[in-house]
């Protein structure tokens, strides 16, 4: 029964995570088709912007959970203005651009910070269940994701902001002609991916050592979580994350860690080849 429960809440963390690794990626890929290789730099922003407010005095919860995502965006509404913007429609320009600004997030970086790995301890303490040892702090992140995903299908669905942007990204000539600007509503669609980027690395900087090429770490999940999702943005990021997450939980605890990431993989592989539009753009087709 122990390890059951062990089993449920590890599945459950690994299904939060890569929600959260994924959902900025899911704005500015899934709605803007801008394919950002800086997505993990931004989160290595988020989480040196977390330890920076949090060894200046600042609250870790505020640090995490409103600093750096307002900081990270910022510097989202600069890349926008200055590089991406030119680049909307130019898949492979946006691609060679975009690995450029990680270069240079990384370089930057590094001659602030070092290249010496920095962290933060997690502010909630684990506790036992029977003989098994659980980190408090997967609850957390699984809550904020869980309050994540409402809240990006509450704006989507339920706001007019929500629906002039998703309007905008089909038929921005459309929305041009009923008096909004698409250059607007780009730029506050990436700043909000920009966000949602450092949101992510805020909330895993207590759980990992961040050096300047801590976001390759992520880059690779976000995209297949991202692409197997398929067109519907929560839906498909619910449902894809939910199924590597449990994959690579199951065969983490069968056998080992490696083999989970490599039994992750292996399903997004097999998944794409099965569906290839994603699993939204045929299972769960139409829906958000």
């Amino acid at each position: 029964m122990d390890l059951t429960v062990v089993l449920l809440v590890e599945m459950l963390y690994a299904v939060a995570s890569l929600i959260l690794i994924s959902a900025g990626l899911a704005v500015v890929f899934g709605m803007m088709k801008v394919i950002n290789l800086a997505h993990g730099e931004f989160m290595m922003m988020g989480g040196y912007a977390t330890i920076t407010a949090v060894n200046w005095g600042v609250n870790i919860f505020v640090a995490i959970l409103i600093i750096a995502p307002l900081v990270v965006g910022l510097i989202g509404l600069v890349v926008e203005r200055v590089v991406i913007r030119h680049l909307y429609g130019r898949l492979v320009d946006t691609m060679l651009a975009t690995w450029g600004l990680s270069l240079f997030f990384i370089g930057l970086a590094t001659m602030i910070f070092g290249n010496t790995t920095t962290g933060i301890s997690t502010p909630i303490p684990g506790f036992t269940v029977g003989t098994y040892q659980i980190s408090g702090y997967n609850f957390f992140i699984i809550v904020v994701a869980v309050f994540l995903l409402i809240g990006m299908f509450a704006v989507l669905k339920g706001t007019r902001a929500g629906l002039i942007a998703r309007g905008a990204m089909q038929k921005s000539d459309m929305a041009a002609a009923l008096g909004y600007s698409p250059d607007r509503i780009y730029m506050a669609t990436f700043f909000c991916g920009c966000a949602l980027s450092g949101l992510a690395g805020a909330v895993l900087a207590p759980l990992v050592g961040l050096v300047p090429t801590s976001g390759g770490a992520y880059i690779a999940k976000a995209f297949i979580t991202v692409i197997a999702g398929g067109p519907s943005l929560i839906a498909g990021l619910f449902s894809s994350a939910g199924l590597f997450g449990i994959v690579n939980q199951v065969f983490t605890f069968a056998i080992s860690p490696v083999i989970g990431e490599v039994a992750l993989l292996v399903a997004a592989v097999v998944l794409l080849r099965l569906l290839p539009q994603g699993i939204t753009g045929k299972i769960f087709k139409g829906k958000l």
